[in-house]
């Protein structure tokens, strides 16, 4: 169990990194657009290159941080029945979705989109729009994208398993989404306690 919690670690730290490397993608698809729209406005140019540039970026923001985003603990959840469990009743739910629901969604779109990839990058295809960019890069980003997911997606099997085993700490208490705000709201009770 400790060499697949190591693997654990290491998928998690993947993920960490290209989460927070992505973030700035974000800043330059602002940029693109902000000056895109100034051109248009100011001179009355524009190119189709800068919107579909915008779209390819935003496009790997989503795919690139989807992995980050499971391992944040900040996908979309229906807590209804959940959050009523025991920690042990979420990790078998987390268990019970990631086997079948995640990991086959994941693995069914990497498998589809691989082949839709290497068509395009063969063919070199480009966007059918006048000035348009070619399209691989952006079809490259789906198979990427799930395969980040697909490798949290084990990383969270593997953290849940060992901790039904007893052999790994809580993954649910690590991902409490009041964690930050209930660690600042201790500072500011322990600050104004030495105030006073």
């Amino acid at each position: 169990m400790d060499f697949l919690l190591r693997v654990s670690a290491l998928i998690d730290a993947l993920n960490e990194r290209v989460g927070k490397s992505v973030y700035w993608l974000i800043l330059v698809t602002v940029l693109i657009s902000a000056g895109n729209a100034i051109v248009r406005k100011i001179f009355n140019m524009s190119s189709n290159a800068y919107l579909e540039m915008q779209w390819y970026l935003f496009s790997a923001v989503f795919l690139l941080t989807a992995g980050y985003t499971l391992l944040r603990n900040e996908h979309v959840r229906i807590d209804i029945i959940a959050g009523r469990l025991s920690h042990r009743g979420q990790a078998w739910i987390d268990l019970f979705g990631t086997v079948f629901f995640l990991m086959p969604m994941a693995l069914m779109f990497i498998w589809l989109s691989w082949p839709i990839f290497i068509r395009t990058y063969t063919h070199g295809e480009i966007s059918g729009s006048a000035g348009g960019l070619i399209i691989w890069p952006a079809r490259l980003l789906v198979p990427i994208g799930f395969t980040l997911l697909s490798l949290q997606g084990l990383s969270e099997l593997i953290k849940r398993v060992a901790f039904l085993a007893g052999a790994g700490p809580d993954p649910i208490k690590r991902h409490d989404p009041l964690a930050a705000e209930k660690e600042l709201a201790e500072e500011i009770r322990k600050l104004a306690e030495a105030k006073a």
